[in-house]
């Protein structure tokens, strides 16, 4: 497996995995959106088909905010979206945060409760979807 970041735009193959989940898996119409631009985003690699992904931006006040984690299908269960998120929090540190945050899909928290994120107790609809908010110190 491989990891590249990507810190100029969507790269394509980020954009490709997001469609695939998002759009024509789970039905979310306004996938991309205007944090994207000034988002870094991960691309996780295996033998060169990409595999996972996901983003994350500064919100500002040491907070870095993750997102659109995505992993293909055929390849869940195999731990890929936690060492992706590995990779950013350890980048999102080096870049000085002190905290992460993340608008989970409700149905998804548990995966961030397995990397170390607590809910905040907000919770709203994205899209018909329901969310809560979370965050993890790093």
């Amino acid at each position: 497996m491989t990891v590249k970041l990507f810190k100029d735009g969507v790269p394509d193959d980020a954009a490709a995995l997001r469609r695939e989940i998002f759009v024509d898996e789970q039905g979310f119409v306004d996938e991309f959106d205007e944090f994207d631009e000034k988002s870094f985003h991960f691309v996780m690699y295996d033998g060169g088909e990409p595999v996972a992904t996901l983003r994350f931006y500064d919100e500002g006040g040491g907070s870095m905010h993750v997102g659109r984690v995505a992993v293909k299908k055929s390849r869940r269960g195999e731990g890929l979206g936690r060492k992706l998120m590995e990779h950013a929090l350890s980048e999102a540190k080096a870049l000085g945060a002190s905290r992460m945050t993340v608008a989970a899909q409700e149905d998804k928290a548990g995966f961030y409760r397995r990397c170390g994120f607590e809910p905040t107790g907000r919770r709203f609809l994205e899209q018909g979807c329901p969310h809560v908010d979370m965050v993890r110190e790093i």
